[in-house]
């Protein structure tokens, strides 16, 4: 087994690319599981199927993200632990890591049980959908423990500069979830319950091969399974870096759940559209974030190795490849909108119209998106997470929650189109004052080292 990936050395934008091209195609992967689910049910059982998986999407991350953000710890964790060299600290973050993990996903199975019936009708969903959202819903996480350990583990992965193996592992694990999906809905007429199987049951695949690959290494990301414990100090690092990067994952899905709510007011036939047309975006936006986990990883090693040169060209390289991505990504997948809409809904036009709405207000501007969370890493890899998360949560849910609150409640101005303009102005005001907090942070850091 290779040793992790020395990101303080070598060119940069090369290293880059070589590490952001298979977490993109991983991430692609991880949007194709929701994506057969939808494309699946949108074929062999209409539109109301579709909006009732995609009106779990919002709740589902309001109860995941916070979880979620503790990978993120783990993996600024492990990254500062390789570039300072400290073997020792890497070996029990990863031995914090799994144990970790496996509570968590416990922990959010049982909540999803007993809460997905009451927050789908705190969302407004429509007596037509509800049912089947809900079946969806309680058996997407009987799986959780799985999508936890999974992305825990990836995060030590990526840290050390692996990005193929969760690629290689994810692609097995899609495999499976097609078959099984079309098994499900097609022979066993399960209709959502089916596409929530098959999903748990990919992401077990996934996740016990990934946790395999690191039972194999050779470095300090080598993990011995009966050596497995809670390290106090390393978990209380991955909480400090992590938890304000859940929280404000969270917090970004309560704003996405009060727009579910808004969007849920239009119809079913409106979050059908809705719904494909966020699968849709899903695509671009991956390919857009993989540059935010490029940024976590490449500024996590320098910081630990004090090489704060090549952290500020990590920004400015990262910066670059985003903005060439969203403004060449958008617009060409926007241009085919009509034909990719009709892959997920067959027995609407008036949703494909509904859906082709929204990306004209989401994908053409997507580029700021990735900006901002270009910014959000560049900052978490420094080991800042509490500035990130304020800014975030001001920038991103005030301003939308004030939006909808305020204008979006004007009879002229109560259009999908105002509510999607949010987006745009939370992206652009969030991005400028992090990309300033970025510049200040980074040279206070290397004031402090060359006084040292």
């Amino acid at each position: 087994m290779k040793r992790p990936l020395d990101m303080t050395k070598g060119p940069l934008l090369p290293s880059i690319i070589r590490y952001t091209i298979p977490v993109i195609l991983t991430s692609i992967l991880q949007l194709l599981f929701n994506a057969a689910d939808l494309v699946i049910v949108g074929r062999f059982c209409g539109s109301v199927s579709v909006a009732a998986v995609g009106a779990t999407g919002a709740v589902t991350a309001l109860m995941v993200n916070l979880f979620i953000g503790l990978s993120i710890g783990v993996g600024v964790a492990v990254a500062q632990g390789l570039g300072a060299e400290d073997n020792m600290e890497v070996h029990r973050t990863v031995h914090t890591a799994i144990p970790a993990a496996l509570i968590s996903g416990l922990f959010l199975t049982v909540l999803g049980l007993f809460l997905s019936d009451p927050l789908l009708r705190l969302m407004g969903t429509p007596e037509t959908v509800l049912p089947l959202s809900a079946t969806y819903m309680k058996l997407y996480f009987c799986g959780m423990t799985f999508s936890m350990l999974y992305n825990f583990a990836s995060s030590i992965l990526r840290a050390a500069g692996d990005t193929r193996s969760p690629l290689v592992f994810l692609t097995i694990a899609g495999v499976v979830n097609v078959v099984l999906n079309v098994i499900f809905v097609t022979v066993f007429d399960l209709n959502v319950a089916g596409v929530a199987l098959a999903t748990a049951i990919s992401q077990a695949v996934s996740s016990v091969l990934v946790v395999i690959v690191l039972t194999r290494r050779t470095d300090a990301c080598y993990l011995n399974l009966r050596e497995m414990r809670i390290y106090k100090p390393q978990l209380l690092k991955i909480i400090r870096i992590g938890l304000p990067a859940g929280i404000q994952s969270s917090l970004f899905s309560i704003s996405n759940v009060i727009i579910q709510s808004s969007v849920n007011s239009f119809g079913d036939i409106f979050m059908s559209g809705h719904a494909a047309a966020g699968n849709i975006e899903g695509f671009v936006y991956v390919a857009l974030n993989a540059f935010q986990q490029a940024a976590v990883n490449f500024i996590g090693q320098n910081e630990g190795a004090k090489n704060y040169k090549r952290v500020g060209q990590t920004f400015w390289t990262c910066l670059g490849c985003v903005t060439v991505v969203g403004l060449t990504l958008g617009p060409i997948v926007y241009s085919f909108g009509p034909q990719l809409l009709s892959i997920y809904i067959t027995d609407s036009t008036e949703a494909i119209g509904y859906g082709m709405i929204r990306m004209s207000f989401i994908l053409l501007p997507y580029f700021l998106c990735g900006l901002m969370d270009v910014a959000t890493g560049s900052l978490r890899g420094m080991g800042s997470s509490v500035a990130p998360m304020i800014i975030s949560i001001l920038g991103v849910c005030g301003l939308r929650l004030l939006w909808i609150f305020t204008i979006f409640q004007i009879p002229q101005f109560h259009t999908p189109q105002c509510l999607y303009f949010s987006y745009t102005i939370s992206w652009s005001a969030t991005f400028l004052i992090e990309f300033v907090s970025f510049l200040v942070l980074l040279k206070k850091k290397k004031r402090l080292t060359a006084a040292a």
